[in-house]
């Protein structure tokens, strides 16, 4: 019966979430209401503008044109949302949509483009991924596998001793970034290119804007020399092809072939500085390639050209910190830092390396300033690590390990030392979280314990105590406690004598052995 009563609890949520698509008009599942849209786009707009490049400052004219036109689009568009429209600092050439209609478009994508049509047609496309819930269809599908979970698990349910669910919620961390680097289905990119033109029409664009950025994106991802960024931008979350010009071209014939506005003289005009400060941007990406080489003579040389030919622009000193500290050179990269923080104010990433020098160089003050600032603009790894590892150096436990645990949850060698760290500091409460024993008897019933350490990092100090329970875990009584003369690495186990004698089989059935406490042996810090 109970069973049943879920299984219709979750007919009826299917059947409440039926709603209308604004854009389409077709009938779907609507699991992600509006009010739900508009918060996650407006939660993760900034943190995600920071993990895309941070805004194109240096050109603030720039980013209004941008804004004008999108906000012509988004007038004529079928759903009325709070539309915002920024260009990112950013040479991969990409654009992207979050839920409630906050858009972005790179400068490496605006630097290709042509002509004011050109634009619209982006714009417009992301206006329709916006418009028509592709970013919320995207949790709804999340969601009704939540769902199929659930529904799998009745049965067992039903008959669970303890009478509940697993904890099947979605986990909302790193939301943002799920949503922009995901790749969108056929049929969703194929509504974003047709209706991104009926809002053209509406607009009084040239329709052909859309055809020909098309064909421009499908001749440059055949262009095998071109530079790798293209892969990693546009073209992997909406990737060009021979029958989406097809598509556009149909769709241009179906709306009708009427010219209309291009604006490619206003274009040029609206455009002129970025085109103007390529050349710096590009020395700037040219450093950064050197740099993942470790070809640090080279990545230096182009980093100080870049920044002779834009001295405005802070991502360039900061790239010169990165690559001294990449040498292993705080006290270099530090004066870099403080300048690109002078120029950008406004961004983690200079924050987050000059925290990180600071920190080498014993200013932990400064460092935790700055490192908390960084994470105030978008939480990082590194960041929550030595914020952690420095409230563990100052004896504030709660925060080193809230920080710790965050940067846990991360792959590399911070995440090793944090997941190492943050145990280290549990074990000193909750050692049975981390160690776990069971017991072995031999033929003639001489008791031995078996250790296993399920820590992610290796375990010695690890001291037991036998203890005979009943049958509702109550002690009936306990042994001698117990150093255990050995070291464990991750996920290996040991067995060693008891030191108990023999038991038989009733005193075997009620013996434990408790884990009293455990010492995570200690790991160094990045670069000590």
């Amino acid at each position: 019966m109970r069973a049943l009563r879920i299984v219709t609890l979750l007919l009826a949520a299917l059947l409440a979430a039926c709603g209308t698509n604004p854009v389409t008009g077709k009938k779907e599942l609507q699991f992600v209401s509006e009010s739900q849209e508009l918060r996650i786009g407006a939660e993760n707009y900034a943190p995600m503008r920071q993990n895309e490049g941070g805004d194109f400052k240096i050109d603030p004219e720039l980013t209004a044109y941008v804004g004008e036109v999108g906000l012509k689009l988004a007038t004529v568009s079928d759903r009325k949302l709070p539309y915002e429209f920024v260009v990112l600092n950013s040479s991969v050439p990409n654009a992207w949509a979050l839920p409630g209609g906050k858009i972005a478009v790179n400068r490496g994508l605006l630097t290709e483009l042509r002509n004011e049509s050109e634009l619209a047609a982006v714009l417009g496309h992301e206006i329709t991924h916006a418009a028509a819930r592709h970013g919320a269809k995207a949790q709804e599908r999340g969601t009704l596998m939540q769902v199929g979970m659930v529904a799998a698990q009745v049965g067992m349910a039903a008959s669970d001793s303890n009478g509940t669910l697993a904890n099947l919620a979605l986990q909302g961390a790193g939301l943002g970034a799920q949503l922009v680097q995901m790749k969108y289905g056929r049929d969703q990119e194929s509504e974003a290119d047709h209706y991104g033109m009926v809002y053209m029409k509406r607009a009084g664009y040239d329709l052909r804007g859309a055809v020909t950025l098309q064909e421009t994106f499908v001749r440059i991802a055949a262009d095998t020399g071109r530079n790798q960024g293209w892969l990693e931008g546009l073209f992997a979350s909406h990737p060009p092809s021979a029958e989406r010009v097809a598509a556009n071209r149909q769709t241009l014939t179906a709306l009708g072939a009427t010219p209309g506005e291009v604006g490619a003289e206003r274009f040029l005009a609206r455009t002129a500085k970025l085109r103007a400060t390529k050349p710096a941007y590009d020395k700037h990406d040219a450093a950064l390639a050197a740099a993942k080489k470790k070809d640090y003579a080279a990545a230096r040389k182009l980093a100080a050209e870049a920044t002779a030919l834009l001295p405005s622009e802070g991502r360039f000193p900061q790239l010169q910190g990165d690559i001294a500290m990449a040498e292993k050179k705080p006290k270099e990269a530090l004066p870099y830092y403080e300048h690109a923080i002078a120029l950008s104010p406004d961004y983690f990433g200079s924050y987050l390396g000059g925290g990180i020098a600071r920190y080498k160089l014993g200013d932990k003050a400064g460092a935790r300033e700055w490192l908390t600032r960084s994470a105030e603009l978008l939480p990082t790894a590194p960041a929550a690590y030595y914020l952690g590892h420095m409230a563990n150096e100052g004896g504030d436990r709660a925060t080193a390990l809230q920080y710790l645990k965050a940067a846990a949850g991360t792959g590399g060698e911070l995440g090793q030392l944090a997941a190492g760290e943050y145990a280290a500091l549990d074990l000193q409460q909750n050692p049975g979280n981390y160690v776990a024993t069971g017991t072995q008897l031999d033929a003639g019933g001489h008791v031995y314990v078996v250790v296993q350490n399920r820590a992610t990092v290796a375990i010695d100090s690890i001291e037991i105590t036998p203890v005979y329970v009943d049958g509702l875990g109550q002690i009936l009584q306990q042994g001698q406690r117990r150093a255990l003369p050995l070291k464990l690495p991750p996920g290996e186990s040991a067995t060693l004598d008891a030191l108990i004698g023999a038991v038989d089989a009733a005193q075997a059935a009620q013996l434990r052995f408790r884990v009293d406490a455990a010492r995570a042996v200690p790991a160094s810090v990045p670069g000590n």
